[in-house]
Parts: C-alpha cells; sequence; structure tokens
C-alpha cells in the first residue's frame, strides 16, 4: 500500500526577495504489515519512503523540514551505526544528529569527497573524533547515501547541503532492509578501510535483491558495476513510455536508446537541468532534434534529480548522472525499484517538474 506522509520541503529561487514557505512533500510507504515492524524502531521491514523536495520559486527558504528532517530523525533513532558516504555535508540538522549518535556511543563513519573535507560541519565532526575519510583522487566521491543500524539504507540525488534540501529539485529514499544495507556496507567499507575510490574500486557486479515485502531491488555502485548497459537495456526493453528527469545527460548511449525506443512509437518525455544542458556534451540537442518530448527545467537553481521511470513500473534513481564520468571515473550508487506504486510517487514528481519547465 501506498500512505501519504508529511515532509517539509522548500523553496527554489533567485533574487532578492522571498517569502517563507513551507510545503507539504510526498511520501510513499511500502510496507508489509504493521504487524511486521519491529517494536524496537517502528520500521517495518521491507518499507519504502520517498521523498521529494519542492522548491518554490518565490519565497525564501524556510531550511527546516523536509527530506532532511527525515533523515536527521533516522540518524536520532539510531541504535548501533551509521555509515553515511556523501559528497558534501554543511546541514547544521543532519550535523547535530551525527554529533549525538556519537555521544550516545553509535559507531558513526564518514566517506566525503576529499575536496569538500573543509567544511564547518567536517571540522565539527573530526574535533569530536567521528572518523571521516577522504577519496583524496582526482574523480568524485560522488555518493550520497546512508546505511543506518544495518538494517535501513537512504539514499537517493540529494546532497545534504542547505542547496540540495532548500533550493535544487531533488529525491531521497528510505529503503529498508537487512540485505540491501549489506551491499552497501560493502561498498562503505571498501571506501572506508581499503580506501578503494574511483578507478581503484574493487570488480563487482549489480545485486538483484529483495526486500521484505518483495519488492525487487537492483543495486549498481560506479564505476566497479558499470551501469550503462543495464540502464540502455531497461530502456530498450521499454514497451509504452519513458519519462525521465536529467541533471546531467552527456550519454550518447542512452540517449540514442531513447531515440530508438521514441522512433518505435514509445512515449519518451524528460526534463533536463537548463545550466547542464549548455554543456557541449550534453544530449539535449539531440534529443530535442529526434522529435522527443524534452524540455529544459524552469528552477532557477537546479534541477538535481537523475531519474527514470520505465512503463510506469521501474523506477531508476541515485546519485549516477547519465555521464561518462559517473560511468567510468566517479564513484556512484544507482538503484532499480521495480515497484508500480513507487513509479508514481515518482510519477507525480515529473509531472510538476514538466509543468514548469520549458
Amino acid at each position: 500500500m501506498v500512505h501519504p506522509g508529511r515532509g517539509g520541503v522548500t523553496v527554489r529561487a533567485r533574487g532578492a526577495f522571498f517569502a517563507a514557505l513551507l510545503v507539504l512533500l510526498f511520501v510513499g510507504f511500502l510496507r508489509t504489515s504493521p504487524a511486521q515492524a519491529p517494536a524496537a524502531s517502528g520500521r517495518a521491514s521491507g518499507e519504502i519512503e520517498a521523498y521529494f523536495t519542492r522548491p518554490n520559486l518565490d519565497g525564501l527558504p524556510a531550511l527546516r523540514g523536509g527530506p532532511a528532517e527525515a533523515l536527521a530523525r533516522a540518524i536520532d533513532a539510531a541504535q548501533r551505526s551509521v555509515d553515511m558516504a556523501i559528497y558534501r555535508l554543511d546541514l547544521d540538522r543532519v550535523r547535530e544528529a551525527l554529533l549525538a549518535a556519537h555521544r550516545r556511543g553509535v559507531a558513526v563513519r564518514l566517506v566525503v569527497e576529499s575536496d569538500n573535507l573543509d567544511e564547518p560541519a567536517i571540522h565539527a565532526l573530526l574535533a569530536a573524533g567521528v572518523p571521516v575519510v577522504g577519496d583524496g583522487g582526482d574523480a568524485l566521491m560522488h555518493d550520497k547515501f546512508t546505511v543506518i543500524d544495518g538494517s535501513e539504507v537512504w539514499t537517493g540525488s540529494m546532497n545534504y547541503t542547505v542547496g540540495d534540501a532548500y533550493f535544487n529539485d531533488n529525491n531521497l529514499l528510505r529503503l529498508v532492509g537487512a540485505d540491501l544495507a549489506e551491499a552497501y556496507r560493502q561498498e562503505f567499507d571498501e571506501m572506508f578501510q581499503g580506501e578503494a575510490f574511483g578507478a581503484f574500486s574493487l570488480p563487482s557486479e549489480g545485486r538483484r535483491l529483495e526486500l521484505g515485502d518483495g519488492t525487487t531491488v537492483e543495486v549498481y555502485f560506479a564505476p566497479d558495476d558499470r551501469p550503462l548497459e543495464r540502464l540502455v537495456t531497461l530502456v530498450g526493453d521499454a514497451r509504452q513510455r519513458i519519462d525521465f528527469l536529467a541533471f546531467a545527460f552527456t550519454s550518447a548511449e542512452l540517449a540514442q536508446a531513447m531515440i530508438e525506443r521514441s522512433q518505435e512509437g514509445v512515449a519518451v518525455r524528460g526534463v533536463l537541468d537548463a545550466g547542464q544542458a549548455a554543456n557541449l556534451a550534453s544530449q539535449w540537442e539531440a534529443l530535442r532534434a529526434a522529435g522527443l518530448d524534452v524540455r529544459l527545467d524552469g528552477n532557477p537553481d537546479h534541477m538535481h534529480h537523475k531519474v527514470i521511470v520505465i512503463d510506469a513500473g521501474v523506477v531508476v534513481t541515485g546519485s549516477y548522472n547519465f555521464s561518462r564520468n559517473a560511468e567510468t571515473l566517479n564513484d556512484e550508487n544507482l538503484v532499480v525499484l521495480h515497484d508500480p506504486a513507487l513509479a508514481r510517487l515518482f510519477l507525480e514528481e515529473i509531472d510538476r517538474v514538466y509543468e514548469r519547465a520549458q
């Protein structure tokens, strides 16, 4: 079942004058059953929650609530461990949740992009004795995931920053399942303990798992798993429609797969970030020239999603941009979720972004 939940969302805007606003955001819950929820934590095995930021182009962000608050509350509830791999962290609420968890004896560990180690939040964590590892390479540690108590994973397109949580269009998923959490913990340990990043990551293959409610989820880590081949296959298998949101879209292979499906009668609709579309390598012009229903986003900051929905039943999301760097250089993660109820939530988000695009 899908149950609406509450979450704060905020607003994206450029200009000198804004008004504060918090909006209801959509949270999708997919549960086995309430009776199966562990009493200690109130979390149900197999549960999925989907959060979306709500940039309001006319207002000043309240800088509270929304997906960031949901994540912080999950960290507040952690009992044993919090493993966080994040490109950049500057959210005070998340920093304070991590510090509080550390003080109460929870094992807190972070992997961060080295270029962002100088953030005040990172200095505060290090000063408190929280271990933080940087990638130290030329490529990016671009992941955005957190594993809590070895039982749940938070992942999506959202960096844990003010900009991504309150200005940019983003998504954040909470996925509960021990097998999934273990897959992410192994990837985290590879970086944290083995300091294997980017091109030096250990070879692996994507995993196909089931959450407690039977939802099938595929997990891919780049550059280890080279997810592009799977994405091209998913797009090629589409029979009715392909809907997507893309911050950076420079993959000619993925663009060609979408063009070919469009030529075979599959409806293809998408929104690209306007700033990134100006990149010479962007596939914006190729997609538009082929007659696909594509638009440039209307957010004056960034449309930061990396989402594909196939036939209203399969959702692709994560940190993985549709680019060569994401495929071959950066540390990234991507999930493929086979669930029509979740797909409906993402289609609502695509509708919202599409309607204000041009």
